[in-house]
């Protein structure tokens, strides 16, 4: 693959480093993201003057390559060590020595730092892909467009499908056909600013991983708000059976079951809250490979957490991926 310019669509982890390494070999790259800043799911929001975690909350590390960037965000002040483990909601203790690590101010501070030297362009969603003679040019909702001789498709995969055939290319079948068995689970995210102290116990969460909640973390124990602020995720069924519902209703019932867990009454205590829905939150069924290549020439390549391995650590190896198969590099 010997194009020397690329169109990155998303600006998630994936899209981020793998823009980085094409951009290091001397490409030309462009990153494209609907939202208004960049991270994807590494998302950090600020609701009454505190700051809250509500897509990813932590990640892990289990491999070298993944290793080596993670140290060097560290280095940086990128990112911090937050945690050896959770307690459970009655507050006892379980370390299990595996760094869990976050965002030095939030998740999306390790986006923020991948994107600084990068052309990176949010607010624009791409509407639309063509093939031209030289490659690719995708249109912008907001009238701007773009072009390159290499597409990466990086947004969840139903987004990506969807994308990679709005205009005069049709993708062959048995990349459709693998591209359709990638499937998500959504999340719905409550983000709640307490008037008191907060319930939930050192160091800052409460790793259910069941129904109908999943996750009760506080920003403030974390490290990343001066004020108790919680991160409250719903498990993958309760987030499936009410994603539709009203946000008012949504609000009582996750602050109760919340409030169930920690022995608290958080409907009285929320001074604040907002709802995230996340439609492609848990990949449940991942494509084998790194990332998938559509079409080598020219080239159109899929990547994101929906490949190879799941979570933080797999959408960042996913993005390195497609850069080493655009780069002709040998695979880690």
């Amino acid at each position: 693959m010997a194009s020397e310019s690329c169109i990155v669509v998303g600006a998630g982890i994936s899209g981020l480093l793998a823009a980085r390494e094409l951009r290091d070999a001397g490409w030309r790259v462009t990153v494209l993201d609907k939202g208004r800043g960049v991270g994807g799911r590494m998302a950090t929001r600020r609701i009454g003057g505190a700051g809250f975690d509500h897509g990813a909350q932590f990640f892990t590390v289990r491999g070298d390559r993944f290793e080596n960037l993670v140290n060097g965000w560290l280095e940086e002040g990128a990112a911090a060590e937050w945690s050896r483990g959770f307690a459970d909601a009655r507050g006892v203790a379980n370390p299990d020595g595996h760094p869990r690590y976050r965002g030095s101010e939030g998740m999306t501070s390790i986006p923020k730092h991948l994107a600084a030297s990068l052309d990176v362009r949010t607010g624009e969603r791409v509407t639309r892909v063509d093939r031209t003679d030289d490659g690719w040019a995708v249109a912008c909702e907001s009238g701007g467009s773009a072009s390159g001789g290499a597409l990466l498709l990086t947004a969840p995969v139903p987004q990506s499908l969807a994308l990679a055939e709005s205009g005069n290319h049709a993708l062959p079948r048995g990349v459709r056909q693998q591209l359709a068995g990638v499937s998500y689970d959504p999340c719905l995210a409550l983000m709640a600013l307490l008037d008191g102290p907060s319930p939930v116990p050192e160091p800052g969460g409460v790793q259910i991983k069941g129904e109908p909640l999943d996750w009760i973390g506080d920003n403030a124990t974390k490290g990343i708000s001066d004020r108790p602020a919680l991160t409250i995720h719903a498990g993958p069924q309760w987030s499936r059976a009410h994603y539709d519902d009203e946000e008012a209703d949504v609000t009582r019932a996750l602050l109760d079951l919340a409030g169930e867990q920690l022995g608290a009454d958080l409907v009285s205590s929320a001074l604040e809250t907002s709802l995230a829905r996340w439609r492609y939150s848990w990949v449940t069924s991942s494509h084998e490979e790194s990332c998938l290549v559509a079409s080598e020439e020219p080239p159109l390549v899929f990547c994101g957490d929906g490949f190879g391995q799941p979570k933080v650590e797999g959408a960042a190896l996913s993005g390195l991926a497609a850069a080493d198969r655009l780069l002709g590099r040998e695979a880690y």
